[in-house]
């Protein structure tokens, strides 16, 4: 039944890669089943027959989804099936987007969708890196024009090597998270996240990963030799395209390159937007098709900006190539908030707010391998006012969720140990100005806001973004570079981290690849603006405030045995209830004992430390504690004093002078001072008074001679000689 069936069996990285297609998806245009261990990915890729009219972008959509049967779970929530894409699966569907992009070819206008559908994990090998090779397969397959296919694959480094795809427990150990991806020529995407490590062990990693997928690469040409449809006839531009295209260039290339050399973005905008109306004008004029004019158009400024730069050295806006702009960094800008400051570098500004909160507000994430917490989050807004557009407010879009997580990568291995600092910390980025790089306005802007809450980083982070002009006579690698010269040029390589080492990498192509030599040169050249950006951060401040804000909130840190987590907890939660309501603290209880108290003031939490440890402490013999007489009897008192246990005070032990009565001397409700003396034979504890100065409770013992206690239903203590008149009257009653 599966005539077209064909399967490609790949050793990688010590384990066994298999490439299926022909048997599921078949009316797609590309359909491959990938096969890493148990971790399966159906990878299909469809392609619109036909432009739709006006249609001058290439409109590739890439969607990862991961299915809870994958790993044999329900969905949660109240209608039991996936919905929106979580982040991660966001953060995955750019993964792959980014390295597929450039290798369509230029004026390529169809609409191609790739999807890539998780339907089995292991939770050992990731689905992420099987996906992004399943999709090139799928799209090399497809007869789609595409210069692929690509190669991916994960570089770890534990106890100084490099380690290749390595396990969900390798993982674990591991200094480094790197994804590499790319051609049998080059490499076209990087993303990491490293322990401060040095850009020689960087690039030594994206070299690893390089080599490490070469047996993909090959695997699935050798897929294609046997399974590929026929490729697609390739567009060529008509004669009267190439005309067109000659006679814009005629037209508006003095004005193109006059308008470039305008420093400030937005008159620069200006000038340019009027020679591009100009050039349309004219054409219209002349009978020429104006409505075709507009991708020409970004070709000739591309053409402008990257020329003048290769011939003179200087950029747009005035500067060499190494030059970063001049940088502002405030603290302490919003009075309420509990860190915050205000990082302004060109025309690039991040307000970034840290709050600092509790385990209660950690963020609770169901994902394929299971449930966990995250006590770290960094969002990252981007309105459109800060480019001076008009535009959608809403939930945040796949390139807010992306820059976000880049940032967190580059704060999340210098932050404190959660044991040391046990708060749950939370960054909000709002980007009010951008011209370039505001994931790396948001770094540092992000480090400042953290430190000024109180946050002991062990060191401060800065961040900077990198260009690339790369043409047959040279290159130029930009320092810092521009919005135009992001969207112009051919490179953005982020790079962020402290003094010591690089924290997170991320780097895309736009071109087919580059050499590493160009990596090497650019790495070089980050470090010395990473430094001096550090430098200027330092002006507004040079690490962690000595305390946090007085309005946030103070956590206490105790411990308690085990065992008694559940006389804290209380039936169905009623003691911990009632504890946080007549406090106003909130507490969090975790599984080995050991408890949070959070307040905003410290008698608050004292008060919410001392109920906790009198419901969990073991009474001292010899202690002294206060209490309150919750019941009486003949023989004595039985007083609250540690919490919820109780204790017998024997009218013995009342007072030195002989008592009636317990209530002479005691009533319910009654606050005393009260000494642990013992324990009877039932684990009852035995109280006295009568050794402790009530008003002081000052230990008394010598004073008032030591005597044994009393048992339990001994009678007062009456002379001798009074007995037998207590015994007459008896009997004459």
């Amino acid at each position: 039944m599966f005539e077209n069936y064909y399967r490609k069996d790949i050793a990688w990285g010590g384990q066994l890669l298999t490439l299926e297609t022909g048997k599921i998806a078949r009316q797609a245009d590309g359909a491959v089943l990938a096969r890493l261990g148990d971790t399966i990915v159906l990878c299909t890729v469809v392609g619109a027959r036909n432009v739709k009219p006006g249609q001058d972008f290439f409109p590739l959509t890439v969607n990862y989804q991961e299915k809870a049967y994958a790993a044999g779970k329900i969905p949660g929530g109240f209608f039991k099936r996936e919905g929106r894409p979580s982040e991660h699966e966001t953060l995955v569907s750019r993964l792959i987007d980014r390295p597929l992009r450039p290798l369509f070819p230029d004026g390529f206008r169809n609409e191609v969708q790739v999807v890539a559908t998780v339907l089995s994990h292991d939770l050992e090998n990731d689905p992420d890196m099987v996906a992004l090779v399943g999709c090139s397969a799928a799209l090399t397959l497809s007869g789609i024009p595409f210069f692929g296919p690509v190669g991916g694959a994960r570089v770890g480094y534990i106890d100084g090597q490099y380690v290749l795809n390595p396990t969900a427990a390798q993982r674990q150990q591991s200094k480094l998270e790197l994804v590499v991806a790319g051609t049998a020529e080059g490499v076209l995407m990087v993303e990491s996240e490293a322990q401060e490590l040095s850009e020689d062990v960087m690039l030594g990693a994206v070299e690893f990963g390089h080599r490490g997928f070469q047996p993909v690469i090959q695997g699935i040409i050798e897929l294609a030799e046997r399974a590929a449809k026929e490729p697609w006839p390739m567009v060529e531009p008509s004669e009267a395209e190439t005309s067109l295209k000659s006679r814009i260039a005629e037209l508006g290339r003095d004005a193109m390159a006059l308008a470039y050399k305008e420093t400030q973005k937005l008159l620069r905008q200006e000038k340019v937007s009027a020679a591009k109306r100009a050039v349309v004008e004219q054409l219209a004029a002349e009978g020429l098709e104006a409505d075709k004019a507009k991708g020409l158009l970004k070709e000739l400024e591309a053409d402008v900006v990257r020329n003048a730069i290769l011939e003179t050295g200087m950029r747009i806006d005035g500067r060499d190539t190494k030059t970063v702009r001049p940088i502002v960094a405030e603290v302490g800008v919003l009075p309420r908030s509990h860190g915050s400051a205000l990082f302004t570098r060109g025309e690039t500004q991040a307000l970034c707010v840290a709050t600092l909160g509790t385990g209660q507000d950690e963020q609770i994430i169901d994902a394929l391998p299971g449930e966990y917490r995250e006590h770290f989050m960094l969002h990252y807004n981007f309105p459109p006012y800060s480019v001076n557009e008009t535009g959608r407010m809403g939930s945040p879009g796949r390139r807010e969720i992306g820059h976000g997580k880049l940032a967190w990568r580059a704060l999340r291995p210098l932050l404190p140990e959660k044991d040391k600092f046990p708060y749950t910390l939370r960054v909000v980025s709002e980007i009010t100005e951008s011209n370039g790089s505001s994931s790396m306005a948001t770094v540092c802007g992000s480090s400042l806001a953290l430190m000024d809450a109180g946050t002991p980083l062990k060191r401060p982070c800065a961040g900077i973004a990198m260009g690339l002009i790369k043409e047959d006579r040279g290159f130029a690698v930009l320092s810092d570079i521009l919005g135009d010269e992001d969207h112009l040029g051919d490179m953005d390589f982020k790079v962020a981290g402290s003094e010591q080492g690089i924290t997170a990498l991320q780097m895309d192509i736009k071109i087919t690849s580059i050499t590493f030599d160009i990596m090497r040169q650019a790495l070089a050249q980050a470090r010395d603006g990473r430094i001096h950006i550090l430098g200027e951060m330092a002006k507004g401040l040079t690490g962690a405030r000595g305390d946090v804000a007085a309005n946030a909130p103070r956590i206490t840190v105790i411990n308690v045995p085990k065992e008694k987590i559940r006389e804290v907890i209380g039936s169905g939660g009623k003691v911990i209830r009632e504890i946080t309501e007549q406090t106003g603290c909130k507490i969090d209880i975790e599984d080995d004992g050991t408890i949070k108290v959070a307040a905003t003031s410290t008698e608050q939490a004292q008060r919410a430390i001392d109920w906790i440890r009198g419901l969990t402490a073991e009474a001292e013999i010899g202690a002294i504690y206060n209490g309150k007489v919750v019941k009486t009897a003949d023989f004595g008192a039985f007083v609250n004093f540690l919490g919820a246990k109780d204790g017998l005070v024997h009218i013995s032990e009342l007072q030195n002078d002989r008592v009636n009565r317990t209530t002479d001397v005691v009533n319910v409700g009654d606050a005393v001072k009260v000494k642990v003396i013992g324990f009877d034979d039932r684990g009852k504890v035995k109280l006295s008074m009568r050794v402790v100065d009530q008003a002081t409770g000052a230990d008394i013992t010598e004073q008032v001679g030591a005597r044994r206690p009393r048992e339990e239903g001994e009678g007062s203590r009456e002379p001798r000689r009074e007995r037998p008149r207590r015994e007459r009257s008896d009997a004459a009653e």
